[in-house]
């Protein structure tokens, strides 16, 4: 069960990893066999499923998010707590976000969904 701290800690190191344009502290909260879907990857790495599994696909995906916005900067609005899960409110590039992170016993991030509107 995820509590309110590791939650909040979580959302904080992600927000900023991000912010930072730092793919590796960013691609750390993962496992190596992680899931990704958005709507975005179908756009930005041709996958029509919107689905892509392993960090160096991921990887791959999210570097070239980096040079396609260089000034990508995210700002937390909430944080929700699920069992296994959180949810990530925050403002994007696109506006309104969230991401939905499944996490394993130790703590990474198995299953990500991004939604935007």
């Amino acid at each position: 069960m995820i509590d309110k701290m590791f939650a909040e800690h979580f959302a904080a190191d992600w927000i900023e990893s991000w912010n930072q344009h730092d793919l590796v502290r960013i691609l750390s909260h993962y496992t190596d066999d992680f899931e990704m879907s958005s709507p975005v990857i179908v756009e930005v790495a041709g996958e029509p499923s919107g689905t892509l599994k392993g960090k160096d696909a991921v990887g791959s995906y999210w570097s070239k998010a980096f040079q396609l916005v260089p000034n990508l900067n995210f700002e937390l609005v909430a944080t929700l707590v699920g069992v296994n899960s959180i949810t990530l409110y925050y403002n994007g590039v696109r506006g309104a976000s969230a991401e939905v992170f499944h996490f394993n016993l130790d703590g990474k991030v198995t299953r990500a969904y991004a939604h935007y509107r």
